[in-house]
């Protein structure tokens, strides 16, 4: 029923007109030594309405640019194409809502329908190439289609995760500057209906610039629709507006900017390009992921990640695949079975998820019972990405299910795998632990404080040798000093990014996880510092830490320590509720904070800076050496007293 050897198989999916590797090696070395010819090559692959002549250049800020002179439209490559090349009856999607009990399949024509439509209708408020967008929407096929519509017009969209709360849609408000929101009158989680539409009221009240415009789409689920003047009803728009045509734009347009978690608390509005990142897209489909066209296609995202929109949106459709736009949870929607339902139901080839959901399916059904009931044939590779797998859910998964389950990593600002086991070319041994090997075009290099490269198994600083391949991150939206500053100023000529990690001997790298004050709940990067700065806002602390700590289920958990003022006399349960309760409503259920311990004094250098990566430590159990800047080493007994009293991490 499974094969694990995909070598033969995975030949036979590459398009005839290129001539096929050897081997891994073979093609990751043409991908470093001849870059420009690898990704012009690459770049045939998809259709331009004018070809680039120019592979590589850079730009003012002396910043490697892909494709310069190219223009295209994704949204053409991502369905018009298919429709003229005959397959608009295949299907394009498939919606999958257990919380609503609805499955409903939308072929190519009646996407790029949809879609061009809602195009029409924006053009018909005013917005153009050039304008920005903010969608706010829930996992719906309706926000892929607000996507798409968008890149059909040259409109620059920012999709804003539905988990985040008034606060932090404003933040992202003010920094894009939308003329448009597009949002839903409610999402799902589980079984509460959250109101969408008041978020979003309150949000644009919150925020300084005021967008002209907010389309909203009822979906009927008895969700409060308080009207504004500037509420526009998605039905009717979509009904009474003409399809509009796919506007060329250049491959350097900004397709999207996505913020993802900074240090400082203040996200950062990674800006994506076009045509680097259709060209990157389609070439990882068919080489990393090894899909070949019409094959289902299924990552159990949510369309307000990076995963969203390279996989759940873009890259499948661009590869003519069938997507899943899953609007359910891995567990009680109605239980730990869903997964294999999907994929038994919808036939899918090629599944990819975080390691939390594999997590909470193995723990709700330790002895794989529900998997016997699915037959699961058609599934070929399980990818998983996010956060660091753990060798037990790597194991408790290739157990149950024996296909290869292929762990890889990559970020916000990559847009695609930069350590992978690229199926489509060949199938190397898996090493627990590890990610991978470099992807194609990513010259990932280990190293030390002082910028000397590390040998095998010495851990430093996970850093790529510039310039990037196509796809990845053209600058922060208006923030180019924030960029070079985050990014590339570290090592000179290398892209830094913020990981630490190791290559063994037979260079597997290996990810240990953030070197800055960025924790990963679930796959979600969020900022401590901007945790910091709303549990700091509380009236009793005087001064606090926030620390990612490990979870067995969703990797990473934020841990708030307080000190509280002089004089101040409440409750430790009443201050951690309201601390929790504050997080909440600034930021969202997302952050997950729900530990809150009391501490005399932080551990601090005697320069006054809190020794976070001590308190992780502490937290975690792990083995660590004092700093000898500490300035008084009591406090680390007064802490490990507090962990156990409240049964923190290690300590339970």
């Amino acid at each position: 029923m499974y094969s694990n050897n995909n070598y033969i198989y995975f030949n036979s999916l590459i398009n005839t007109n290129h001539i096929m590797p050897m081997n891994y090696q073979e093609f990751y070395n043409q991908s470093t030594q001849s870059p420009e010819a690898f990704w012009k090559e690459q770049a045939d692959q998809i259709e331009w309405y004018t070809k680039p002549s120019t592979i590589l250049s850079k730009d003012e800020n002396d910043y490697p640019l892909w494709y310069k002179d190219g223009e295209l439209n994704i949204c053409y490559l991502a369905l018009d194409k298919h429709i003229q090349d005959g397959f608009g009856d295949q299907a394009a999607i498939i919606y999958d809502s257990p919380v609503t009990q609805v499955v409903k399949k939308y072929s190519y024509n009646e996407v790029k329908s949809e879609v061009a439509k809602l195009a029409g209708g924006m053009i018909s408020l005013g917005l153009k190439k050039g304008d920005t967008a903010v969608i706010y929407m829930p996992m719906i096929p309706q926000a892929a289609f607000a996507m798409l519509a968008c890149a059909r017009i040259g409109v620059t969209h920012s999709v804003v995760f539905g988990g985040f709360a008034p606060h932090e849609l404003a933040i992202r408000i003010d920094d894009c500057k939308p003329r448009l929101i597009i949002t839903a009158s409610s999402g799902i989680e589980i079984d509460r209906l959250i109101a969408y539409k008041p978020l979003v009221d309150e949000a644009i009240e919150l925020a300084e610039h005021k967008p002209k415009k907010v389309i909203v789409f009822n979906r009927k689920l008895g969700a409060r629709i308080p009207f504004k003047k500037y509420d526009v009803d998605y039905d009717a728009l979509v009904y009474g507006s003409e399809e509009a045509p796919c506007v060329p734009v250049n491959a350097t347009h900004p397709l999207y900017v996505l913020y993802t978690s900074g240090t400082t608390g203040k996200p950062k509005g990674i800006v994506r390009d076009t045509g680097g990142y259709a060209t990157a897209l389609k070439f990882s489909m068919q080489y990393i992921y090894g899909v070949k066209q019409d094959e289902v296609f299924w990552a159990a995202s949510d369309v307000g990640w990076v995963v969203g929109h390279s996989y759940i949106v873009y890259g499948p459709l661009i590869n003519r695949n069938t997507t899943i736009i899953f609007e359910g949870k891995p567990i009680r929607t109605p239980d730990a079975s869903t997964f294999w339902r999907v994929i038994a139901e919808h036939k899918v080839s090629i599944m990819f998820t975080a390691p939390t959901a594999i997590r909470a399916i193995k723990k709700e059904d330790p002895n794989g019972e529900f998997i016997k009931q699915y037959d699961l044939s058609c599934l070929r590779t399980q990818f998983l990405a996010g956060e660091r797998c753990d060798v037990a859910t790597l194991e408790w998964y290739r157990k149950h299910i024996p296909v290869p389950a292929i762990d890889h990593w990559w970020q916000t600002e990559s847009g695609w795998p930069m350590i992978a086991n690229m199926m489509g070319v060949e199938y190397l041994p898996i090493k627990p632990g590890s990610a991978g090997k470099a992807v194609t075009g990513y010259d990932i290099r280990v190293f030390g404080e002082n910028g000397q490269e590390l040998g095998p198994n010495e851990e430093g600083y996970v850093v790529i040798k510039l310039p990037l391949p196509p796809g990845t991150m053209l600058d922060l939206w208006k923030d180019n000093e924030r960029f070079k500053a985050g990014y590339l100023n570290k090592f000179p000529g290398y892209y830094f990014s913020g990981d630490g990690g190791f290559k063994d001997d037979e260079n597997y790298i290996y990810i240990t996880g953030r070197v800055d004050d960025v924790i990963n709940v679930a796959g979600h990067r969020l900022s401590t510092a901007e945790m910091e700065e709303i549990v700091s806002s509380h009236h009793s602390v005087a001064e606090c830490a926030v620390i990612g700590i490990n979870d067995e289920l969703k990797g990473q958990v934020p841990l708030a320590l307080v000190v509280n003022k002089s004089g101040e006399d409440i409750e430790h349960f009443q201050l951690q509720h309201e601390v929790v309760q504050l997080v909440r409503e600034q930021i969202g259920a997302v952050a997950s904070l729900r530990d809150v311990v009391i501490v005399q004094r932080l551990p601090k250098t005697r320069s006054g800076k809190i020794l976070r990566k001590l308190l992780r430590s502490i937290a975690d159990g792990e083995n660590f050496q004092i700093p000898s800047t500490i300035d008084d080493e009591a406090i680390i007994d007064e802490v490990r007293e507090e962990f156990t009293k409240a049964k923190i991490g290690s300590f339970r």
